[in-house]
């Protein structure tokens, strides 16, 4: 009889993550300073990408604090207010006291709920929401915490920078001894306050002083660790018996990641969800794990439709990322650079000893995207898929395949815009591998920063590892720098074999093949 696995929770990528239903990382070193923070009486937001983990957040510092003596938190979302509520001043300051309201309602404080339902009623000018916030502070004991999730929904609206203004009007004054306000003030979005309103006054000459400048940085990376990632999967493993290397998993996972928390979610969900029950497996292997990720980023989920669209919507971000990931250009990391601050709000770009994609899932998921647009482009006409590269022991003729795509450039050559080859020959390299591998293996890409800015593609096929290098033409030198690189990489990945196709841009191309013996590491080369 097989076992029976029984989840009492789920990995959850959609929504607030609850403690009682989700398996969550351990965030109670972020929640620290966090909360370091609030007690400080700090305004601040928190500015990170879409599902980055900044709900989970606000709903884990809300809970700590309702169980304390010292504060009494309020959190709202602006999620569901539309065009009319940022109509006017008024019909803003409304909606938000209404916000307020429901809360309270929430919170089962009736009275207040009450009160505010009365100070709604006779509100006819916006500058009395002044007046009605101190008001509303006087009736705690406690400090209050205000908590404001999706702020974004506000980005095209000028009333509420007016309301930001609002607030720090109040928190000066507070300083000052004169009057009352929220003890501390916490915003959530994707953008921070200068660039909610650089968005809204593009071409202001004063777009980048903030109506909210005495709000504190907020230091925390939400990204998730491995040692944050590990309790989870232990919790998992304690409740499903499925048997797991958690320390090895946890780093495949930040590997894969780079600590995004919606794609290690997202992972671990159809590890536990999907790969594992298909396999009819009680294990979590990394081999699974790579399986896992090589389906991920083929699917369609709204994370990377933002993805896609943040990079078609800005010609010069999307310029940017292909030079980054196609022809591995290095780029310093400068947070002032437009470009640059747009990739990082976004969570496409990371710092990391000069500027990187942010994680190898998006990576993969933008070298896919690429490679199709050139693959529907007219130029293209790549192989069809058949056994035609098999060996009869279901290993991949590699070698075959590169003569094959040396033959297929050599004819394209001869009658194709030379520029378009240059600037997309990897791209057609792994567009033609493609249909290749397709049932029967996946691949990854890993950009190498060096004189010869290489790709190292790593194939999977029918458990069969093959590692083929893909470089562009530097002379002699830096090659035989390179064919020693490749032997290293390929002595870590303990394989005896490797290939290497070498885009030679000069004026006169060769169309050479060879075949070099380093150490005891074979690698077969071709020139296109």
């Amino acid at each position: 009889m097989d076992k029976v696995v029984i989840m009492t929770k789920e990995f959850n990528i959609t929504g607030t993550c609850i403690p009682e239903l989700h398996y969550m990382a351990d965030i109670s070193r972020k929640l620290k300073p966090t909360l370091d923070l609030v007690e400080r009486g700090k305004y601040f937001v928190i500015s990170r990408p879409r599902q980055y983990g900044k709900t989970t957040i606000l709903v884990g510092l809300h809970r700590f604090l309702a169980a304390t003596e010292a504060f009494f938190p309020i959190s709202i979302s602006f999620e569901g207010m539309g065009p009319d509520q940022y109509a006017t001043d008024l019909s803003f300051g409304k909606s938000f006291l209404n916000l307020l309201k429901a809360e309270f309602f929430e919170q089962e404080k009736f009275e207040l709920a009450t009160w505010l339902e009365s100070q709604i009623k006779d509100l006819d000018d916006s500058s009395k929401l002044d007046f009605i916030i101190s008001e509303l502070i006087r009736k705690f004991p406690k400090k209050v915490v205000l908590l404001i999730d999706e702020v974004d929904r506000s980005g095209n609206n000028e009333v509420f920078l007016q309301f930001l203004g609002l607030l720090r009007s109040k928190y000066l004054s507070a300083l000052r001894g004169s009057g009352k306000t929220f003890h501390s003030v916490i915003l959530a979005g994707l953008h921070d306050v200068k660039t909610l309103k650089s968005r809204l006054r593009p071409h202001e000459d004063q777009q980048f002083n903030s109506p909210w400048n005495i709000a504190s940085e907020y230091p925390v990376d939400l990204s998730l660790s491995a040692e944050e990632i590990i309790p989870m999967l232990e919790e998992y493993q304690k409740d499903t018996s499925i048997h797991m290397d958690t320390h090895q998993v946890a780093h495949k996972l930040m590997w894969l990641t780079s600590g995004y928390p919606f794609l290690v979610s997202k992972l671990c969900k159809m590890m536990a969800e999907n790969i594992i029950p298909i396999r009819n497996k009680f294990t979590w292997e990394i081999e699974d794990l790579e399986y896992a990720a090589s389906e991920l980023v083929k699917e369609g989920n709204t994370n990377f439709d933002s993805l896609i669209k943040n990079i078609e919507s800005n010609k010069g971000l999307h310029d940017l990322i292909f030079d980054m990931i196609i022809n591995v250009k290095t780029v310093s990391y400068n947070v002032h650079n437009p470009l640059i601050s747009i990739g990082l709000v976004h969570g496409i770009l990371a710092n990391g000893s000069g500027l990187r994609i942010h994680n190898r899932i998006y990576a993969e998921v933008l070298y896919n995207y690429f490679g199709s647009k050139v693959e529907t482009s007219h130029f293209y006409s790549g192989p069809n898929p058949s056994t035609a590269f098999q060996l009869p022991n279901r290993k991949l003729d590699m070698g075959k395949v590169l003569a094959r795509f040396q033959q297929f450039m050599k004819e394209q050559y001869s009658r194709k815009d030379r520029d378009f080859l240059e600037r997309h020959g990897r791209l057609i390299f792994l567009a033609f591998i493609k249909p290749i591998i397709n049932g029967g293996g996946y691949d990854f890409k890993e950009p190498e920063i060096s004189e010869e800015r290489r790709i190292d593609v790593a194939i999977t096929y029918h458990a069969e590892k093959y590692i083929v290098e893909l470089k562009i033409w530097y002379g002699e030198a830096a090659h035989q720098q390179g064919l020693e690189q490749l032997a290293d990489y390929l002595d870590r990945q303990n394989l005896n074999e490797g290939f290497l196709v070498v885009f030679d841009h000069s004026e006169i191309k060769s169309w050479q093949s060879q075949i070099y013996q380093l150490r005891s590491k074979t690698i077969s080369a071709v020139w296109v």
